[in-house]
């Protein structure tokens, strides 16, 4: 099994989010920064994490995204098969058919039981589990910041001053000096 960038950072990813979805939605430019991620890839994995029900999304200001469920309850086997990452060390695929002919392989069995133990394992790591060791680790999560309304409590009165006749009388006044 080869595990490509596409499962690394999808994992990568969600414990980014994890860590700091406590704050709020989490947008992906913000991903993308903290974690060295082209954001158009960010906005590919994260369409197939949301089709999978692992991530929420919520548009608008202050919108971005959110787990669709626990940490605790999802895990890193289903974080990679969301993504199309294939989780097979067999030649042929588990199609059986190993040198094309039908016939399989003398370590079929092998790779095949390898596969079982790999999604075994990786069924066994909660998200929260990956989540509780960076912060053991003293990852810092810095909070979010707060956005600034544009709009005041009070409203700002700015007098406007027009030097033009406000009015017909005013005009004609002012044509007759």
């Amino acid at each position: 099994m080869r595990l490509t960038t596409k499962g690394r950072f999808a994992v990568t990813a969600m414990i980014d989010l994890a860590l700091r979805e406590a704050s709020g939605p989490v947008t992906l430019a913000a991903i993308s920064q903290r974690q060295h991620i082209s954001l158009s890839y960010l906005e590919q994995l994260f369409g197939k994490l949301r089709r999978h029900r692992l991530v929420e999304s919520t548009r608008g200001p202050g919108g971005g995204y959110t787990l669709g469920r626990r940490a605790a309850d999802i895990t890193v086997a289903d974080i990679i098969l969301s993504v199309d990452e294939p989780i097979d060390a067999t030649q042929c695929g588990g199609k059986e058919n190993c040198h094309g002919d039908g016939q399989r392989c003398m370590t079929h069995d092998l790779w095949t039981e390898l596969n079982e133990r790999m999604i075994d394992f990786l069924r066994s790591v909660t998200l929260q589990q990956l989540v509780d060791q960076q912060l053991a680790k003293g990852v810092a999560v810095e909070p979010a910041p707060s956005l600034k309304r544009a709009i005041s409590a009070t409203p700002v009165v700015k007098p406007i001053r027009v030097n033009a006749p406000n009015s017909v009388f005013a005009l004609a006044t002012a044509a007759a000096e």
